[in-house]
């Protein structure tokens, strides 16, 4: 007998089955999703919407429809600095990669009563506001602060430097941040690694550097992928960093979308930017889902 053959009794069963099975699950999801859908996708839904309108004379926002904020991304000044951003970050998470590896690959490789130890001290920067701690850089890197008060007592310089408000600053500043975004990720691959698989490796005749690059890398890719993506994308939309430790001198797209919509008051053209940058985003995430399927495949 079909659905369509149940008498009226029969119907209110298989409803109350139906919310006997989700009310558990909305119980358990709903303060999540509606917080997610309240303080995340309405505000970028919001901000979406403004990104097709115009600012006024005197920064209110005209609601007009026009593609014309979109088209602005593409002027060469913005471009100059998105070039510049992306360089930046693609630098830090270069870096980061090459710091980060042998310390998770370090961690990985302890006994269990040191690896809990070692994880704290790696996210121990995360209990003090990274605000702080780049001013801390700042007392650090400037011109009367330790490192050049420090060279002047070595004699390898002869009057105080600044280390201050150029491209080598603002990248110590990202690196510090967010190296533990990158660690993280990699010990998580690093420790699932069968130890066998490397045995079997050395069994063959394989130098520990062969085994490295043939077995231990491909198989902690996904590892790699995720951290990497964890420092970019901050990375790339990071302001105070910059504002602080270059200066206000060097420019990268965060300061741009941030001026825009605290300084010029252009909310229209610092929404279109900021999708601009999630776009990005969000191609990098898709690329993230493809390797992971890629090396599940594998």
């Amino acid at each position: 007998m079909g659905p369509a053959h149940l008498s009226p009794h029969s119907h209110v069963q298989v409803e109350e089955k139906l919310m006997k099975k989700l009310l558990p699950r909305l119980v358990l999801l709903g303060p999540g999703l509606g917080w997610l859908v309240i303080f995340l996708l309405a505000p970028l839904a919001l901000i979406f919407a403004y990104s097709f309108f115009h600012r006024g004379a005197y920064g209110q926002i005209v609601y007009t429809f026009s593609l014309d904020n979109y088209a602005r991304l593409f002027n060469p000044t913005v471009l100059r600095v998105f070039l510049n951003s992306t360089r930046l970050a693609l630098l830090v998470t270069g870096l980061a990669l090459l710091l980060g590896y042998p310390m998770a690959y370090f961690i990985a490789n302890r006994s269990p009563r040191w690896r809990s130890p070692l994880l704290i001290l790696v996210i121990l920067p995360f209990w003090t506001s990274y605000l702080i701690r780049t001013y801390a850089w700042i007392v650090l890197l400037n011109r009367e602060g330790v490192l050049s008060r420090l060279l002047l007592s070595l004699g390898i310089t002869n009057e105080p430097i600044s280390f201050l408000y150029n491209d080598g600053a603002i990248l110590v500043g990202l690196l510090y941040g967010y190296l533990p975004f990158m660690v993280l990720p990699l010990y998580s691959s690093i420790e699932r690694l069968n130890p066998e698989l490397r045995e079997a490796s050395y069994d063959l005749g394989a130098t520990p550097l062969r085994t490295f690059f043939q077995v231990t890398l491909p198989l902690t890719l996904r590892g790699i992928v995720t951290g990497s993506i964890f420092v970019f994308v901050p990375s790339l939309g990071n302001f105070f960093v910059p504002e602080l430790l270059g200066g206000g001198q060097r420019f990268m797209i965060g300061n741009m979308i941030n001026n825009q919509f605290l300084k010029g008051r252009d909310w229209p053209y610092g929404a279109a930017m900021a999708f601009g940058v999630m776009t990005i985003v969000f191609l990098l995430l898709i690329f993230q889902a493809w390797i992971m399927r890629h090396t599940d495949e594998g």
